[in-house]
């Protein structure tokens, strides 16, 4: 959708495109396009918002494959009706249905990539070929933009945009690796067809890559601006706006429209930038030394309801890296019109059943949590901040409330070994009755992290946009370990795999807030 205004502050205003590109869930709308749009119809500029995501999947779900195996054919004959189960909330009712709907959609999906190149789905995009991780194969995929499996998209709907709307910038927000083929092939395709034209590229992976690589990034001639952080200050500067506010309401009146994958319009909505805590070693929010820039609660509340009136919203995303104990106390108080649910640190107010039952009669559904370990040794070695005793009383509280609990667990830290990740295993049993959904996951060291200041590294992956570093274990846990440990140990104990059954596939955390069973 788009912002009209053709007499901008200075008169005719430049007209700018600003486009999210596949491969991301397609659960809810782009929040980061959402906040520029807020920023752009503040200052009455002229722009085009699209969702290349949403809609490139859902021309590729509107195509028939060609593929004759039965389990495609059958797919690709119940696809109108899995969809409509799946936005009007059906689908939800049962998780074995729920799995079932989910899986047919994305094998419609999958059916349009043959698989000697690569693999597609409603979450990701992996070429055969080419690493997202590989500066030199991301110029390869925008000089080739025609073998990317969207280029029939980037035909007729950019070719369409760039002739309507003439615009003299094109943004793009890179922000998960899954994007970044399709941002590369996205660029290629715009430069070829409108070589004049300025492209930005902005989002969160883009200030993570600007993080390791300063301004010496290698897309010269391709990428004419990289943007770091927000996007709104570097893009109103360019059309000569100097009153540049601090925060801007964002606008999701240019996505209301479309059809996201989900019972309903999932409003997502960020209360602040970076962490309010930021000292867990592990952290890329820690080791990029991002600040913490909160919104004031009492702002937050407003937009919210602006928000929330113009959006009709099925369930508010709170997005920030953990909600800040300030902001989680004043939606306590200050309810909500509707459900929400965001993650939180395992802080002491949470270990008050009152104040926990208070934010369930506030709307809150859900809470996502990083436990991390159950050894305090280890949470002690993460500087995760929290206490053994603590997170089971929060636990206990937030089920006996009636908020679901999506645990996040990271296994083989630095300060982790055999006898401590069992540690962690024997607190998910005991606490299995109050955990709704699991997140497991191996630990990736950060490369800029101090942890890695004191091991043995090496390459993670074989690219030089890497965020990671491999590292040999201190205490002989390696990674193939740790993923042995997983398989064998964890995920096979009749506690832990009943909590596992229950996780939303490809949508996880996005669609657990549904899941009613």
């Amino acid at each position: 959708m788009k912002i009209e205004n053709p007499q901008g502050p200075a008169g005719p205003a430049e007209s700018m495109l600003f486009i999210h590109p596949p491969v991301a869930k397609p659960s809810e709308p782009p929040a980061g396009l959402a906040k520029l749009a807020g920023a752009v119809k503040h200052h009455r500029l002229k722009a085009q918002f699209v969702d290349a995501n949403l809609e490139a999947l859902l021309q590729r779900l509107s195509n028939p494959s060609g593929l004759t195996d039965k389990w495609t054919l059958r797919a690709e004959k119940h696809l109108p009706a899995n969809l409509a189960s799946l936005l009007d909330g059906q689908a939800f009712r049962q998780i074995d249905r729920y799995k079932k709907t989910i899986l047919d959609i994305n094998r419609v999906v999958q059916a349009a990539l043959p698989q000697a190149d690569g693999t597609l789905s409603l979450m990701n995009y992996h070429d055969a070929r080419l690493s997202p991780v590989r500066s030199q194969d991301l110029i390869n995929a925008a000089e080739h933009p025609e073998r990317n499996p969207f280029y029939d998209y980037f035909q007729i709907r950019l070719e369409d945009l760039l002739a309507e709307e003439q615009p003299s910038l094109v943004g793009i927000s890179l922000n998960y690796l899954s994007q970044a083929l399709c941002a590369f092939a996205l660029a290629g395709y715009v430069r070829k067809k409108a070589p004049g034209l300025k492209i930005i590229m902005g989002g969160g992976l883009v200030t993570s890559w600007l993080a390791g690589l300063g301004e010496q990034h290698p897309f010269a001639g391709l990428v004419d601006e990289w943007v770091a952080g927000p996007g709104e200050g570097p893009v109103l500067l360019r059309q000569g706006i100097e009153n540049i506010e601090s925060h801007y309401r964002p606008d999701y009146n240019v996505f209301t429209g479309l059809r996201y994958l989900s019972p309903g319009f999932i409003l997502p909505y960020s209360a602040s930038s970076g962490c309010y805590w930021n000292r867990c070693t592990f952290c890329p929010e820690c080791a990029e030394r991002n600040r913490f820039r909160p919104v004031p609660p009492q702002q937050v509340l407003k937009d919210l309801e602006v928000l929330i009136e113009e959006t009709r919203p099925v369930l508010v995303h709170l997005l920030d890296n953990a909600i800040s104990p300030v902001l989680l106390r004043y939606l306590s108080e200050n309810p909500l019109p509707i459900p929400w649910y965001g993650f939180v640190r395992m802080a002491e107010d949470l270990a008050d059943p009152e104040y926990v039952r208070a934010l369930r009669r506030a709307g809150c559904v859900m809470l996502k949590l990083g436990l991390e370990s159950g050894d305090q040794t280890v949470l002690d070695r993460l500087q995760k901040g929290i206490d053994l005793e603590t997170a089971s009383k929060v636990l206990v509280n937030l089920k006996e409330a009636g908020i679901e609990t999506y645990v996040y667990v990271l296994f083989g830290t630095p300060a982790e070994d055999q006898v401590r990740a069992r540690r962690t295993l024997d607190f998910l049993v005991r606490h299995s009755r109050s955990i709704g959904f699991l997140n497991l996951a191996i630990f990736n060291l950060p490369i800029h992290s101090p942890d890695a200041q004191g091991l043995e590294t090496g390459h993670f992956y074989e690219g030089d946009l890497s965020l990671y570093r491999q590292f040999r274990h201190p205490l002989g846990w390696d990674r193939s370990l740790v993923r042995q440990f997983l398989d064998r140990e964890v995920k096979r104990h009749p506690a832990v795999a009943a909590i596992l059954r229950r996780d939303p596939p490809l949508f996880t955390s996005n669609h657990a807030p549904f899941i009613r069973e």
